[in-house]
């Protein structure tokens, strides 16, 4: 038995749609008191909540745990390092880490994966979180609208994170689960791009939302269709293309990070690598082949 959409998909369907209808399936609905059932917000999680990747912290947490080998470890770290520094996501990167991670769970039952993100999220991801986005999320939850997050990262994650914050609940990358374990398939493809904005949109449908009364949260310029779906786009912590976008529409602009300028300057090829090797060879004690 599978937690997936049961539809037979089309050759018609796009990818995106399937994803993101999958996502708004697998959403769950905290019970909340909702005075503005037709509004709600939508925020991303990688650099709009947490700083970095919310699927990286995991696979350290993982890595620790021993998941993962060694070199496993040092290309997560690569494109965190890439990630922080560039203020961005790569589609590519995003595709593989995913990829990646579903490859190291695959077989793993889906209660033991989500009982060690919570321990995670306590250890690595908690004290990342930028305190001004949560604010924004209250102001919501405080005027009675529902709060969802939206993130390429897996349902089970964004779900955790949107738990743990006490927000109503997360879209996510839907992975294929049988008989409660991972099979290391998706459901579509990573909720990622155009997929965000299938998946806000389906949840609107079975929620009764107006997106024209909706806000939307995101850094970065993947997330446009998503924020051009809503009546309130706000760009957090934007990257250059998402920057000049929401400019040039007279979208809301917040950045909270530190240390932006000197990003901005440019950091060599060295730099990033010695990050990468840091971050890796700080787990190289648990260094161990995947589980078969």
């Amino acid at each position: 038995m599978t937690s997936t959409d049961d539809r037979e998909p089309t050759r018609s369907r796009p990818p995106a749609v399937i994803a993101g209808e999958a996502a708004a399936l697998r959403a769950e609905t905290k019970q909340e008191l909702i005075l503005d059932p037709h509004a709600a917000a939508f925020f991303d999680i990688d650099n709009t909540i947490v700083r970095g990747a919310s699927l990286f912290h995991l696979a350290r947490g993982l890595a620790k745990r021993k998941f993962f080998t060694f070199g496993d470890v040092s290309s997560f770290a690569w494109k965190q390092a890439k990630f922080r520094v560039a203020g961005r996501e790569d589609t590519d990167d995003i595709a593989s880490v995913i990829d990646a991670a579903l490859s190291f769970v695959a077989g793993h039952a889906v209660d033991e994966v989500v009982s060690l993100g919570d321990e995670i999220f306590d250890e690595r991801i908690e004290d990342k979180l930028y305190a001004q986005t949560i604010e924004l999320t209250r102001t919501h939850l405080q005027v009675g609208q529902r709060v969802w997050l939206v993130s390429a990262a897996p349902v089970e994650m964004a779900s955790l994170i949107a738990r743990k914050l006490e927000l109503t609940g997360a879209l996510g990358t839907v992975s294929e689960i049988v008989d409660g374990k991972y099979t290391g398939k998706l459901v579509g493809v990573p909720l990622h791009g155009p997929a965000k904005a299938e998946a806000v949109r389906a949840l609107a449908e079975r929620e009764d939302l107006d997106l024209a009364l909706c806000s939307a949260y995101s850094d970065s310029s993947n997330d446009i269709p998503m924020l051009s779906l809503v009546g309130q786009p706000v760009a957090i912590n934007p990257d250059a293309a998402l920057r000049r976008h929401a400019r040039a529409l007279g979208w809301t602009v917040h950045d909270y990070r530190t240390g932006r300028k000197a990003a901005r300057i440019g950091v060599s090829s060295a730099l990033l690598v010695g990050a990468a090797a840091g971050v890796a060879a700080g787990i190289v004690s648990s260094r161990r082949h995947r589980s078969t």
